[in-house]
């Protein structure tokens, strides 16, 4: 059979760290960074007697990402342990959520092309994150780092309902996206702060039943996790073709080889042994409680793409692609109040600011200049001082160097050639210089226009003012 005849079956398990100031049980900072093992205290080093208090706001972060992806909070919910051993988790159990979790049964709603898709989320829990390993270069052991030992995080569980890598990448930078609106979490996947586990399954095209699963644990970036899941899935249909059968287990994802390794056998609940956490007491929410803090969302991703159809009248395609990033749909807003020129804004983002992260590798939230910098910049185009060409030089200069646009125009002496006798000299020298194509554009060639425009502003090094430009080339050929 061939891979077309089969069909792939993947759920993600998202951890995501909760942007609180303190950790889940203690009053420790919970800040990236910091040197070594100064960032932890009695309780998130599990020294014995040390009790653990639960803050308050991660509970409510909770909530918010449950609203905010339509599950429903459960008012009666409690921690409980889950008991391993692992030389990063100082306690030799973590405190997570078991059979009463604080949010059940939601979905998101993603675009996959021109197709609508609802991924269903079981269930959003808290949980403590673990410390961190950080391993000898030249291989005589590992240092413990108990900075991150407490640290809040929720666990997103989505219910097995992608079949493609496309699915997950666009769940994914939904649920990121969504994550960032409601302000839960920073998501800065290269500090660890968005992760997923990868579960990856295949099947007959067909069949009812699901194929035994592997999973691949803390991924934490999204051209990984698209790779890992293409070759999981050509690997797993290799061994069902040449009669072998799929284990259960956890895999390793090696990023230089594109391969995936096996790490253990897959646990299943019972090998956690889970009881109650004794020393915290259940979590009770009253309906108050719960509408207190839903009437408190802030404007969500499809929201705000629907106010962008109907107030700025962009396309779908522009509205969807803007709010996927808080970052840029905040940037876009920011730069429009300023300039009053939302299409051109949009346009700006959307084509030469996005080339350019593409290129350098670089994340919305890591542009350099700010919105009103922008804003200069359209409002220089439409007062005629630079070309849109010039302007798009200008661009790629405000990401290299920390200046303004009208320094920058000054400095490299852009201003846009609008004196009139200064164009006319010009368009005499372009027309003295092709002569057919003033025969073209009289036989009714309207490109031979275009051709003399480019060819005057290839002359004036892009600096004439091309409206100018075009109205004094029809006079003259008239």
């Amino acid at each position: 059979m061939a891979k077309e005849d089969y069909e792939s079956v993947i759920g993600l398990e998202v951890h995501a760290e909760l942007s609180t100031k303190t950790k889940i049980f203690c009053s420790c900072p919970s800040e990236f960074g910091g040197e070594p093992n100064t960032h932890c205290c009695p309780v998130c080093m599990g020294m014995p007697g040390a009790l653990p208090v639960l803050n308050e706001k991660v509970v409510e972060y909770a909530v918010k990402a449950g609203l905010a992806t339509n599950c429903t909070i459960s008012k009666d919910s409690k921690n409980d342990r889950k008991n391993y051993f692992y030389p990063d988790t100082p306690k030799a159990y973590q405190i997570s959520q078991y059979d009463k979790p604080l949010c059940e049964n939601g979905y998101i709603e993603i675009d996959v092309g021109e197709e609508k898709k609802k991924i269903g989320l079981t269930r959003i829990h808290i949980e403590d994150d673990a410390g961190k390993l950080n391993h000898d270069d030249y291989g005589r052991g590992s240092l413990v780092d108990l900075n991150r030992a407490g640290v809040p995080l929720i666990e997103i569980v989505s219910e097995p309902d992608m079949r493609t890598v496309e699915d997950v990448d666009a769940y994914l930078k939904k649920l990121k996206s969504i994550l960032q609106y409601i302000e839960v979490s920073d998501c800065k996947m290269e500090e660890g702060s968005l992760r997923a586990d990868v579960n990856v399954s295949v099947r007959k095209k067909g069949a009812k039943e699901f194929g035994t699963r592997t999973e691949m644990k803390n991924m934490n970036s999204f051209k990984s996790i698209t790779r890992a899941i293409e070759y999981e899935i050509g690997r797993q249909i290799e061994v069902i073709e040449n009669g072998g059968e799929i284990e259960q287990e956890t895999l390793r994802w090696d990023e230089v080889s594109g391969r995936t390794f096996s790490m253990r056998d897959k646990e299943n609940a019972q090998d956690y042994r889970y009881f109650p956490e004794p020393d915290l007491a259940p979590i009770r929410l009253s309906e108050e409680y719960i509408e207190n803090v839903k009437n408190n969302l802030p404007e969500l991703p499809e929201s705000r793409k629907a106010r962008y159809l109907a107030e700025y009248k962009l396309t779908e395609k522009e509205a969807r692609t803007l709010t996927n990033s808080k970052y840029l749909s905040d940037f876009f807003e920011a730069s429009i109040d300023i300039c009053g020129n939302p299409k051109a804004v949009c346009n700006w983002l959307l084509s030469d600011v996005a080339r350019i992260l593409n290129e350098k590798e670089l994340e919305p939230d890591e542009i350099p200049f700010e919105p009103k910098d922008l804003a200069e910049l359209i409002g220089l185009i439409e007062k005629g001082t630079i070309s849109s060409k010039i302007a798009k030089d200008v661009l790629e200069k405000m990401f290299e160097e920390n200046e303004v646009p009208s320094k920058i125009i000054e400095k490299n002496g852009w201003t846009q050639i609008s004196d009139e006798g200064a164009i006319k000299a010009v368009v005499d020298k372009i027309l003295a210089a092709n002569p057919q194509s003033i025969i073209d554009y009289k036989a009714g060639k309207d490109k031979a226009l275009g051709f003399l425009v480019g060819q005057a502003m290839k002359e004036t090094k892009g600096k004439a003012n091309p409206g100018m430009l075009n109205q004094m080339f029809k006079d003259a050929m008239k």
